[in-house]
């Protein structure tokens, strides 16, 4: 069975690589926080010289509420998202959510974000995929890890080769959600990259009433057990203060304890690769 590694400028993502870190605010508040969030994350993964993705997002449409905060929309974010990746030289990230999104994003944007309720839209997928950026599919809440080479399938028609899988928990019950860690084995055997969302993973979608709760207690636990299982990069959500937060903040880490997470994973990691 062959490997796929994705390239995204420099940063290779696969087999034999290093893990690599996706990560950033939920949603973008200010241009100033999500330049510090981004700034902070720049220069630990530099010292620890692990390859780093910026995500954050214009606009979050699938809020649990309809007064829930949904970022700046288009325009504005993505000015943003671009001032980011200028200043900083870095590799960044969002999702798209309309057709009409597909090609302004792509020209900002190094990957191409499908989120996790889109993930079986086919017509918005193939159209993602076209736009000739490297994708990334959150594979939905409700699918089965082996039911994303339908999704994959769906990419690589359109004659794309770079594409990522990111797991994010599957719906268990009311108002949670559980990991399948042999998940992460079967999407990996269907040969491309997998990341594993940490901080999506410990939400509890709608938990909190109007918006959705989270344990950010048990985030360090699950990116060790999901690195240690061989996933290829880890998906950080990540905020300054995360009881302020406007959106995912239960389940966000502090920017302060991202640094112990980062140095056990990048060891969990370096022991896998060196017993290969």
């Amino acid at each position: 069975m062959q490997r796929h590694i994705v390239n995204v400028g420099e940063i290779a993502i696969g087999e034999g690589n290093p893990l690599i870190l996706i990560a950033g605010p939920c949603v973008i508040e200010t241009l100033d926080a999500t330049m510090e969030a981004a700034t902070f994350l720049k220069d630990l993964t530099d010292e620890l010289e692990i390859p780093f993705i910026f995500k954050t997002s214009y606009d979050k449409a699938n809020r649990t509420s309809l007064r829930s905060y949904r970022g700046p929309g288009l325009s504005k974010g993505l000015e943003i998202i671009s001032a980011v990746k200028s200043k900083l030289g870095i590799r960044v990230m969002s999702d798209v959510h309309r057709f009409r999104e597909i090609v302004p994003a792509a020209q900002v944007l190094d990957i191409l974000q499908v989120p996790a309720f889109l993930c079986r839209q086919t017509d918005f997928i193939l159209a993602v995929s076209e736009a000739g950026k490297p994708v990334n599919i959150k594979k939905g809440q409700f699918l089965a890890p082996w039911d994303v080479a339908h999704v994959i399938e769906k990419v690589v028609s359109t004659g794309i080769r770079q594409v990522l899988v990111t797991e994010r928990g599957t719906t268990f019950g009311y108002n949670n959600l559980v990991v399948d860690f042999r998940g992460l084995s079967i999407m990996r055997d269907l040969g491309w990259p997998v990341i594993f969302d940490a901080t999506h993973s410990v939400q509890l979608p709608g938990g909190a009433g109007k918006s959705s709760g989270g344990q950010r207690e048990f985030v360090p636990l699950m990116a060790r057990a999901a690195t240690a299982a061989g996933v290829d990069g880890i998906f950080l959500e990540v905020h300054k203060d995360p009881e302020c937060a406007l959106c995912d903040g239960p389940n966000s880490l502090p920017l302060q304890g991202v640094r112990p997470v980062l140095k056990q994973l990048k060891a969990i990691r370096q022991a896998l690769l060196s017993t290969d």
